[in-house]
């Protein structure tokens, strides 16, 4: 049965929306070739999709042809504008930008544990309201929150946590009642963080895969043939609660310690990191992060023509190979293409956009302590990879994905040196092919998931005659 008319129109005004959403400002020319559309039927979407303010023309472009040049046509940016949430145990991130997903300004603010669900949830809410105030954004059209924990997939909502602070649960109603017009959303931080990798990091060209999250805690998010699975009751990807094997109990319904969670949480790999030699006393001045980028930091340089195996590197090598893997300082701080730097803002964002971590930086070993050498750094690497070896093996067996990213700050600091090792154990542990890949998003791929989730949602309204979509629906 042949669309109507309207209809018609329909499907090509999206078409055309959707293709200066990929490709950038295009020519009335230039959208006829990419979309095969006839030059009139081109001619009155141009004409329809500026009068109802979605595009406008931001310039012009010369031809091979005699004549005036071609008026380049673009989406109205400001339009609308969107807020992603990073929502951690420890601190939460905000960025806000306008409708092609261009950021425009980002903070962060810490909220320690023992701050009150009231006090804890006007932090959170300030800052939203802050970032879009310095992003210029009169109102937000589109709200994505990205927070740990399981999101019920029947009503979009957080489940009840005794693991997660009171706040987390309550943000989503707290936003949606001080932002009446905006339309507010939760996901599991996992799951963004595989939307990103699939559309911007490691995994752009694999329809199936499983982003293993190695950050505070661990998670999984599985993409099959292009499309999240949650499963029935939003749980698919809780690996900490899976089962393995040199941990002291099994892990019960409210509780995952026990489980992977114990063999590769942030805690556990400090502590595997001192087992193995490495100078880290845990407590707050020492982080999961700062332990393994200190070790892959300490092998290349050894790699890289430092010391031979057995020998101390130079103490002044060692201690800068340290100092380097502290997330104090950053560079830039940039989600998506046109960022930029928030003035004044709260903390600065870890690299990789990541809320801060409070102790995220590595303790620099004392004058009275040796500098890790490369054999204790070495053997602190395999362990750590022995350890991500059962669950990613775990994983490969159910699902056999074919690709596993090792996500998150701490899969970001391992890179390659992390990842490899995790490769080889897998190789021999299984009979399927599997590539394991480090992150490039690190802990930033949070935000920059829920940034594109919320472009995603208010494109769906804005690009898409008739009713919205309900607003706490789970999006992709």
């Amino acid at each position: 049965m042949p669309a109507s008319p309207s209809t018609a129109r329909a499907i090509n005004d999206r078409l055309a929306l959707r293709l200066l959403q990929q490709e950038g400002p295009l020519t009335a020319g230039q959208l006829k070739q990419l979309t095969g559309l006839s030059r009139p039927t081109v001619a009155d979407l141009v004409e329809r999709l500026g009068a109802a303010g979605l595009i406008a023309v931001v310039g012009e472009a010369g031809e091979q042809r005699r004549g005036p040049n071609a008026k380049v046509y673009g989406i109205v940016a400001d339009r609308a504008h969107l807020a992603a949430v990073d929502v951690r145990t420890e601190g939460v991130a905000v960025a806000v930008a306008d409708l092609v997903g261009r950021v425009l300004a980002e903070a962060s603010v810490p909220i320690a544990g023992d701050t009150g669900t009231g006090p804890a949830l006007e932090q959170a809410v300030t800052l939203v309201e802050r970032v879009a105030k310095e992003a210029g954004a009169e109102r937000l059209h589109t709200v994505g929150i990205g927070a740990p924990g399981l999101v019920d997939p029947s009503n979009g909502e957080l489940r009840d946590s005794t693991g997660l602070p009171e706040w987390h649960r309550r943000l989503v109603a707290t936003l949606q009642e001080r932002l009446p017009e905006a339309r507010v959303s939760v996901e599991n931080e996992t799951n963004l963080a595989a939307l990103a990798e699939q559309r911007d990091g490691v995994a752009q060209d694999r329809d199936t895969f499983v982003l293993l999250w190695l950050g505070h805690g661990t998670g999984a998010a599985v993409v099959l043939d292009g499309a999240l699975r949650r499963g029935a009751s939003g749980g698919t990807g809780e690996i900490g609660f899976l089962p393995v094997p040199g941990t002291a109990a099994l892990p019960s319904a409210t509780d995952c310690e026990g489980g992977f969670h114990s063999l590769a949480s942030s805690a556990a790999v400090v502590s595997l990191a001192a087992e193995c030699g490495m100078p880290a006393t845990p407590g707050e001045q020492t982080s999961a992060v700062g332990v393994v980028r200190a070790a892959v930091a300490v092998v290349r340089a050894a790699a890289d023509g430092g010391p031979g195996p057995g020998k101390e590197p130079a103490a002044h090598d060692a201690e800068g190979a340290v100092r380097a893997s502290g997330t104090g300082s950053s560079g830039s701080s940039t989600l998506l293409p046109g960022a930029a730097p928030t003035p004044g803002s709260s903390a600065p964002l870890l690299p990789g956009g990541a809320a801060p971590v409070p102790g995220a930086g590595f303790r620099t070993p004392s004058a009275e302590e040796p500098p890790p050498t490369a054999p204790a750094a070495a053997r602190f690497l395999n362990a750590l990879a022995d350890r991500l070896a059962v669950g990613v093996a775990s994983v490969v067996a159910i699902l056999d994905p074919g690709c596993v990213v090792l996500g998150g700050e701490v899969g970001q600091a391992g890179g390659e040196e992390l990842a490899s090792r995790v490769r080889d154990r897998i190789a021999r542990m299984t009979p399927l092919p599997t590539e394991v890949r480090a992150t490039t998003l690190g802990g930033g791929a949070v935000l920059r998931g829920a940034l594109l989730t919320a472009r995603d949602r208010a494109q769906e309204v804005l690009f898409t005659p008739g009713e919205p979509p309900p607003r706490s629906s789970p999006g992709w």
